[in-house]
């Protein structure tokens, strides 16, 4: 490894609906490692279609990136423009898995700012960002389980190392968070529907402690061996139940929204369980008496109501549950600076010509 000693990291993310970039201290103690942080949300442009659209998307990363890069230097205490650029070590952009309009335009921005600066490039993998973020808060020591959990994505890995990675299992069919997204809009809870169904699920709950067993949706591939997850099927049986309710009450809303959340939760209990059995398989030289991490990331891993069901699963699995601010599961630049200061520390850098990729997967053995 290098040594990289109080090293400046500018982060960009652009994959899908947030434009940030961020400025990180990769030596500073955890915690205090963000010097500036600038984030535009794009909910608005996209709200009125139900989802993102690509092109408007990529559009607007180019309208405010440069803008937040200014404002992120600012924050750090940085000048802008090339002396502040001087000051990095580094530059490091999402150059995928993602939008590819958005990812080129985070990533051309970041190799232009390297290759002005003279400053090594980092092509980061967006999903690697999710996957070290615990790492930027905390001594998150490898190796560890990770469950990643987004609108485009539900997998469970083995994260060795950065850059070693080992797939256990993903979904089958629909990732969680699009589930989440699909289920908000059935009832007509807006975009986005995440945040929209966990607090109409929280409704419920605390209007009725049970209201997350009213209706009674299947649990797929729950009991069944391997790590791979499905929420197609769930995602139906939502439908099903609001045609045959209809019309719903708000009360039938917020129950729907709940029994819907406690079936998603279940189901990636189990996944965390045969996950734990394989992953001790697989680490023959880490200790059995020491507790395994289980690191929970990714957009949906905001969800609280989640949280608290998976932290109850890794302490009766013998894990320790690992999970980043809210604001560090969402998309967010922070984690991209992050990872980047990783590959920088490893002396792992990128060319210029490092082609921005639509899909790009963690672990290179799986497609």
């Amino acid at each position: 490894m290098l040594s990289v000693d109080d090293g400046l990291i500018l982060g960009i993310e652009t994959s899908c609906d947030e434009t940030a970039a961020a400025i990180l201290k990769g030596t500073a103690a955890a915690g205090q490692r963000v010097l500036g942080h600038s984030l535009l949300s794009q909910i608005d442009l996209h709200a009125l279609y139900g989802g993102v659209v690509p092109e408007i998307a990529a559009r607007a990363h180019i309208d405010h990136l440069d803008r937040l890069i200014l404002d992120a230097l600012k924050q750090a205490g940085l000048p802008s423009g090339a002396d502040g650029f001087a000051a990095l070590s580094g530059v490091a952009a999402t150059t995928g898995p993602g939008l590819i309009g958005g990812v080129i335009v985070g990533s051309m921005t970041g190799k232009a700012i390297a290759l002005a600066a003279h400053k090594p490039f980092l092509a980061v993998n967006h999903l690697e960002g999710h996957a070290l973020s615990a790492r930027l808060e905390k001594d998150v020591s490898f190796p560890y389980l990770l469950l990643l959990m987004s609108g485009g994505h539900c997998q469970i890995l083995i994260v060795q190392d950065v850059g070693r990675y080992q797939r256990l299992g993903t979904t089958l069919d629909d990732a969680i968070g699009e589930a989440f997204d699909k289920t908000a809009k059935m009832l007509g809870l807006g975009y986005p529907g995440g945040p929209a169904v966990e607090k109409a699920a929280l409704r419920a709950l605390a209007r009725k402690k049970d209201a997350g067993h009213r209706f009674p949706f299947p649990r797929p591939l729950v009991g069944r061996p391997g790590c791979d997850f499905s929420f197609s099927g769930l995602k139906t049986a939502v439908r099903q139940a609001i045609e045959k309710t209809a019309p719903c009450s708000e009360d039938d809303i917020e129950d729907l929204c709940a029994s819907f959340q406690q079936a998603a939760a279940d189901v990636l209990a189990d996944r965390v369980k045969n996950a734990t059995r394989q992953a001790r398989e697989t680490l023959t030289d880490f200790p059995q008496n020491k507790a395994l991490p289980l690191v929970v990331a990714g957009g949906v891993a905001a969800n609280q109501t989640l949280r608290t069901v998976l932290e109850e699963a890794a302490h009766l699995y013998g894990l320790t549950l690992e999970a980043p601010a809210p604001w560090l599961c969402t998309d967010n630049a922070a984690m991209i600076a992050w990872a980047g200061w990783e590959k920088l520390c490893r002396g792992q850098t990128d060319a210029l010509d490092t082609a921005p990729r639509p899909r790009w997967p963690l672990d290179p053995t799986q497609g």
